[in-house]
């Protein structure tokens, strides 16, 4: 017996049933699905339905496709996601900043927003030491862990505080016990900062401060990211101050009042 349709199914026009296909396909292979009958069980649709709507999309440049590897997110993807990237205000606004604190610092700076319960990284610049942060724009890290990504939720109730914390613990973070993280999350939220002790990754440690527009709201934040070796809890202490000015003047050119 063939299932109810869905309401978007059914008041979708034939052409927005395709383009919902389309971006769906993208999806699947993003999340790692390489032939057609991977492509076919994510979308429910049969092999050649499948087919001809991959080979549009290869055809366009939003997918490749390669014998014995299968498909992959193609460079249209690429040009589209750098063109988001720069004209997004949050990015565009605090570039500047950013390449001024990285001249200064020398570590690895990261901007981001929150998307869901997950940190988004939408820019990155590479620090000049003489090691590697595996980052990357478009990488989603968990909230409850990177200090970017308390950062992100200094402004928001202990309930929702809790609720992040559980996320964490139900994947197995490095997070302190509730009560520990709590306690930190106040004193973030009264500072105006926030630090990563090596609870995300072992070795690695960060200083994050918020970024406002002009409702005051968070809207993004930014961290630098440096290992134990470059970022002792003296050096963590002492980018503090500098976090929060960068942190305010990127605000300030968003509209924010201070």
């Amino acid at each position: 017996m063939r299932s109810k349709p869905s309401t978007a199914e059914v008041s979708a026009a034939p052409g927005s049933q395709t383009l919902l296909r389309g971006l769906a396909i993208l999806e699947a292979v993003a999340g790692g699905a390489r032939d057609l009958a991977a492509l076919s069980a994510a979308l429910g649709t049969t092999r050649s339905t499948t087919h001809r709507l991959a080979a549009a999309l290869v055809e366009q440049r939003y997918l490749t496709f390669a014998p014995r590897e299968g498909y992959a997110l193609g460079p249209k993807l690429v040009e589209l996601g750098f063109r988001a990237q720069q004209e997004a205000p949050v990015t565009r606004v605090a570039r500047p900043h950013l390449e001024r604190l990285s001249a200064e610092c020398g570590d690895t700076i990261h901007l981001g927003v929150l998307e869901g319960d997950w940190a988004l990284y939408l820019d990155k610049l590479p620090g000049r030491r003489r090691i590697e942060i595996s980052s990357r724009v478009g990488e989603r890290q968990p909230v409850w862990s990177t200090g970017l990504g308390k950062a992100l939720i200094l402004d928001l109730d202990e309930a929702r505080w809790r609720s992040f914390h559980r996320l964490g613990a139900a994947r197995g973070g490095h997070s302190p016990d509730l009560e520990t993280w709590l306690a930190r999350m106040r004193t973030y939220a009264a500072q105006g900062i926030a630090y990563d002790r090596e609870e995300n990754e072992p070795e690695v440690r960060c200083v994050a401060g918020p970024i406002r527009d002009a409702s005051g709201a968070i809207v993004a934040a930014f961290s630098v990211t440096s290992t134990v070796q470059y970022m002792d809890e003296a050096r963590m202490e002492a980018l503090a101050g500098t976090v929060r000015t960068v942190a305010g003047a990127i605000s300030r050119d968003l509209g924010w009042a201070g």
